[in-house]
């Protein structure tokens, strides 16, 4: 197969791009995926070469084959300028503000936030004398009022880790460019499938792979895409810091980019289908899907996404936590793990009221979140439906 014309790729679809994004089968003797290429020292073809540092690989934490493929098909996948890889999501993340911070400034994040990056915020951050403010995330223009004139950067999260609120991310990216702030978002619910970022305005954006991009639940992976504006800083930043993934996880996330929207669809698709008929259920109190018209963020999920992956957030009636472990601890398919994006189908129960600062969770009952995997939706059903009995039993 011969090197495509870049005109004739662009005019392609965005399905059939991701088969053929970061493939060279003619630089590889014609092999259909790049290989895995582990290494540290990179040989240079004479001096000149070593003194001016000239051939595209020098070393290995300047990156490889491998590295070179997935960072070139994310960034055509993102619509971005360029994009980098991180050993984790959490990784990607602190990379991120990393390249928008310096001592001395202020940084604006959502309240719904992934935990672990409040914890970098509250911790590391706040150690190196940057200040974190947590702001509602139905804040949308009105976040106008909280910059400050050493706000710096705003993070935002759509939707809410775990509590699923919706933010108006347009909205949000004008207001804090207008008062030359960088813009960042956590886009791992969505993915650029389902949320294009660049295209709304965000200037990073930050994906864990180790979800759908892995889509088996046996790599770890971060990645960072950015606009033209900020590529630049955020490969400095990358390469300051050396936080290399590492080569086996960087080809398992080739090998899940090529049917990564397939998987998606139908984690959209399944649910869907379960959120609906949680919602059906007496013992469930309200469903957090933002697909759903009877989510509070249900507009802006419509004007500004493309779809709808397969995690969401069920509060239940009042009844002990008893109960809840008892419908948890006999479940067949579900399994209880933190993360998500897999095949297989997960739960957990949690409660943010112990380190949410800026907004109120008062929901009324538990809450559990559902990872909805690959199963056949009726056994999820029954599955839950008989967890649901266990329940009801104890109260």
């Amino acid at each position: 197969m011969s090197k495509m014309d870049p005109q004739r790729r662009a005019m392609l679809r965005r399905r059939t791009r991701m088969l053929y994004a970061g493939r060279t089968p003619e630089e590889q003797f014609g092999f259909v995926n790049t290989p895995i290429y582990r290494g540290s020292t990179v040989l240079y073809p004479d001096a000149h070469a070593l003194r001016t540092n000239s051939p595209r690989y020098t070393y290995g934490t300047k990156g490889t084959p491998t590295t070179a493929a997935l960072e070139s098909a994310w960034a055509e996948l993102s619509g971005a300028a360029g994009a980098v890889l991180a050993p984790t999501g959490l990784a990607a993340i602190t990379l991120a503000l990393m390249t928008a911070l310096k001592a001395g400034d202020h940084l604006l994040v959502t309240d719904s936030a992934y935990r672990p990056t409040r914890s970098f915020c509250d911790g590391y951050l706040a150690e190196m004398n940057v200040e974190t403010t947590y702001y509602d995330p139905a804040v949308g223009a009105a976040i106008a009022d909280l910059m400050r004139p050493n706000t710096t950067a705003v993070l935002v999260e759509a939707p809410g880790s775990q509590t699923f609120e919706m933010q108006d991310v347009p909205a949000i990216a004008a207001a804090a460019h207008a008062a030359g702030a960088c813009v960042i978002m956590d886009n791992t619910w969505a993915t650029p499938f389902f949320f294009p970022p660049h295209e709304r305005g965000v200037d990073l954006a930050v994906e864990a792979g180790t979800k759908y991009l892995s889509g088996h639940s046996d790599m770890m992976m971060g990645l960072v895409s950015a606009n033209a504006e900020w590529f630049g800083r955020l490969r400095r930043t990358f390469d300051l810091f050396a936080m290399c993934a590492g080569p086996e996880d960087c080809f398992l996330a080739l090998r899940g980019l090529r049917t990564m929207e397939l998987r998606l669809y139908e984690a959209q698709r399944q649910g869907l289908a379960m959120a609906q008929w949680l919602e059906s259920r007496p013992e469930v109190k309200q469903v957090l899907h933002p697909a759903l018209p009877s989510h509070p963020g249900h507009a802006i999920w419509k004007r500004d996404f493309l779809g709808a992956s397969g995690l969401f957030s069920v509060v239940l009636h009042p009844v002990s936590d008893k109960a809840v472990d008892a419908m948890l601890d006999g479940l067949d398919l579900f399994g209880m793990g933190y993360s998500w994006g897999g095949y297989e189908s997960l739960v957990i129960p949690f409660d943010p009221r112990t380190y949410r600062t800026a907004t109120e969770w008062s929901p009324g009952g538990p809450a559990l979140r559902f990872q909805i995997g690959l199963e056949d939706v009726d056994d999820l059903k029954e599955d839950l439906d008989r967890g649901f009995a266990r329940l009801r039993a104890i109260g």
